[in-house]
């Protein structure tokens, strides 16, 4: 990391920009979690987001909560990594309080479940522009494109057709990416 990228300048910085982060990410924040750490702010590379968000997932509980954590301990240590929670759970919690007051009063109504469905589409088509944007830093990956496709081909297989649960795609994809990198990283060094 150096001295010139952009950082949060403070811990007020990371609580707000986490705040207003998960305040955007209604359905799910990926695809605005990496256009304002990657794209906005910098504070990662492409390649420092996939890495992490990797890791976030197969981490227990919610991805993003554990992306937060791990972008806050990056700059700020266990300081920054719960002012970065903070900043994901305290304001969002509220607006969810809410939010569940008023769907208790007016969730029969139609208006209220045609817009719940209209938001869903909008998520699964942020969810898939983010994928194909996320699957350029694959040409950087040591793995051949057309392996990396295969293995991505496979995980889709996996859940559409398989319907095989998260972990055991995770295990034996994640396992087989792993081991296949792993041998062509230990080939290429001298």
């Amino acid at each position: 990391m150096t001295d010139e990228r952009p950082r949060p300048t403070s811990l007020l910085d990371l609580f707000i920009s986490f705040t207003l982060l998960a305040l955007q990410g209604f359905g799910g924040v990926l695809a605005v979690v990496q256009r304002e750490m990657v794209e906005r702010k910098r504070w990662l590379t492409q390649e420092e987001f996939i890495e992490d968000w990797a890791v976030a997932q197969i981490m227990p509980g919610p991805n993003v909560v554990n992306l937060s954590l791990m972008i806050g301990d990056r700059y700020f240590g266990l300081r920054g990594a719960l002012t970065a929670l903070a900043g994901m759970l305290c304001v969002p919690l509220l607006v969810v309080l809410g939010l569940a007051v008023l769907y208790a009063q007016y969730g029969n109504h139609p208006g209220v479940a045609g817009a719940l469905r209209g938001m869903a589409a909008v998520t699964a088509g942020l969810i898939t522009a983010t994928g194909v944007k996320l699957g350029a830093a694959l040409r950087k990956h040591p793995l051949p494109v057309w392996l990396t496709g295969l293995i991505v081909l496979a995980c889709m297989g996996f859940g559409l057709l398989l319907h095989l649960p998260l972990a055991y795609t995770l295990l034996i994809l994640g396992g087989l990416s792993f081991a296949l990198t792993w041998r062509k990283l230990e080939k290429s060094t001298p």
